[in-house]
């Protein structure tokens, strides 16, 4: 059985081919991007390391993405549902709404590092994309985002504003034009600019050095909230629940980095997948469907496949959920079964952003819907001493057509 280390970051627990557990992970890439991986791994692991850049993302964190985001007790649904008590880490109060501001923030400080003018990113909700063009704008970057087609119609909230902040988005039409797709064209862009261009994948997936500086920016949301725990309860709650969605996987890294060497019995890990439209066989939800391990951008991890073993469709409401694959950390948390991961379904989802948007001053996306979801369903089960920690990790406006559509209304 594969066991974690104790007192070792997770993104460090991973042998000498990049490979954790033996088996996730790894560098499954092309001869021509092999140099430039391996060039960005030497300065990010020189850069990790320098107190000046340290100092440098931390006072970005706090004046421009606005940490620490609120903690906050959700008293009217807790009340509803009866059981465990719910509380919200919001954070989609940061600049820009979303949890991928760390992540594109620590990606342009190193694009500014490496002496490069243009930065490159992926997105699929578009959060990512909005993100790393707020960055880039801010850190005199000239930007370009691709995007699935798909995404692009249903996500134009945030396609106006990384226009809005001077990026070029580069609309991918291959395959199911989605995450999955502008994720590819994205790497085969930096492939052929990567002397003039900096890569940011927008999640924690793709080859290991990607997978490191994600996780290690957005590990900034589990810093404050263990922080704010023991300042709001004197410790950490000895029955803690700590929900998040997973897509790709980077909010829930980040979200639970800081408590991965509690013991289970005390802090439970539960990812919710996107389990898709009711009345379909699709869904975006590999580790609870138990897909097998595939190559997917450059990474070995679960994937949604074929007969034929090629990538599988997908169908989410949420965009940022909508990926086939998952982020080889969470395949290695699933079999250490330090996480545990279940799934929603897009009419779960739209019924949990109702019930919190009614109840509470919320409005989470889809994707951070999704683990409301589980949290309704759970805390009846529970005693009133468990206490329950969904990541609001997103804000609803970019979803509003999509809420309208389906609910008749937008909160």
């Amino acid at each position: 059985m594969l066991k974690l280390k104790k007192k070792t970051l997770l993104i460090d627990q991973h042998d000498k081919n990049y490979l954790y557990g033996g088996k996730f992970g790894g560098n499954f890439i092309p001869e021509t991007l092999k140099k430039p991986v391996e060039d960005l791994t030497i300065l990010f692991e020189k850069l990790r390391h320098d107190k000046k850049f340290l100092q440098q993302r931390d006072y970005y964190f706090k004046h421009y993405v606005g940490a620490p985001t609120p903690f906050i007790p959700l008293h009217n649904l807790t009340k509803h549902l009866g059981g465990a008590q719910i509380w919200a880490k919001v954070v989609s109060e940061a600049n820009g709404g979303a949890h991928k501001i760390y992540n594109a923030t620590v990606h342009a400080l190193i694009c500014k590092r490496a002496g490069k003018k243009y930065i490159i990113g992926d997105t699929g909700a578009g959060y990512a994309g909005k993100m790393l063009s707020m960055a880039a704008k801010k850190f005199g970057l000239q930007c370009k985002i691709f995007m699935g087609a798909k995404d692009i119609k249903r996500q134009k909230p945030n396609c106006d504003a990384m226009r809005k902040n001077g990026a070029e988005i580069i609309p991918v039409y291959s395959g199911s034009q989605t995450l999955v797709d502008a994720v590819s064209e994205c790497m085969r862009y930096w492939v052929s600019n990567c002397d003039t261009t900096h890569m940011c994948v927008g999640s924690t997936v793709g080859p290991n050095i990607f997978i490191k500086i994600c996780a290690w920016s957005t590990a900034q949301i589990s810093r404050e909230l263990i922080v704010q725990m023991k300042q709001t309860f004197g410790n950490v709650p000895k029955k803690l629940k700590l929900i998040n969605c997973v897509g790709g996987g980077s909010s829930a890294m980040g979200f639970w980095n800081e408590f991965m060497d509690y013991d289970k019995k005390q802090v439970e890990f539960i990812g919710v997948e996107a389990g898709g439209p009711t009345k379909s066989k699709l869904h975006a939800a590999p580790l609870t469907n138990g897909s097998k391990i595939g190559i997917l951008h450059g990474a070995a991890q679960y994937v949604i496949q074929d007969k034929d073993g090629q990538i599988g469709e997908t169908a989410s409401i949420s965009a940022g959920l909508d990926y086939p694959g998952i982020s080889p950390l969470h395949c290695f948390l699933k079999d250490t079964k330090r996480a545990r991961y279940t799934s929603a379904t897009d009419e779960e989802a739209l019924n949990a952003y109702k019930l919190v948007s009614k109840l509470e001053k919320l409005s989470p996306s889809l994707e951070p819907s999704h683990a409301f979801a589980e949290a309704i369903k759970l805390a009846p089960k529970l005693s009133k001493e468990t206490i329950i920690v969904v990541n609001s990790c997103g804000d609803a406006k970019k979803d509003r057509d999509i809420i309208k559509k389906r609910l008749g209304y937008f909160k």
